[in-house]
């Protein structure tokens, strides 16, 4: 195996794996939205976070089983407090 496909390979397995994680995390974010207070004066946006992660497992996916070609990507909103 050439050292360039060797790197390729480390990669395409490294990002699989953060995708799991990812998805992972995106699970425990849904469960601290159902143990959140209601009531709070100030309340964390779950779902926008969640949302920002199903984008960047999305483009992660994408990259793994796309043709390398360039693409727009959508901004995460970043603010998770109101």
């Amino acid at each position: 195996m050439m050292p360039a496909q060797a790197d390729e390979d480390s990669e395409r397995e490294n990002l699989a794996r953060l995708e799991h994680e990812i998805a992972l995390l995106g699970e425990e974010v849904r469960a601290a939205k159902a143990h959140a207070p209601t009531l709070a004066r100030v309340r964390f946006q779950y779902d926008d976070l969640a949302r920002d992660l199903d984008l960047i497992r999305l483009g992660i996916t994408e990259h793994l089983n796309a043709p390398r070609q360039p693409r727009p990507i959508e901004p995460l909103k970043g603010d998770y407090r109101r």
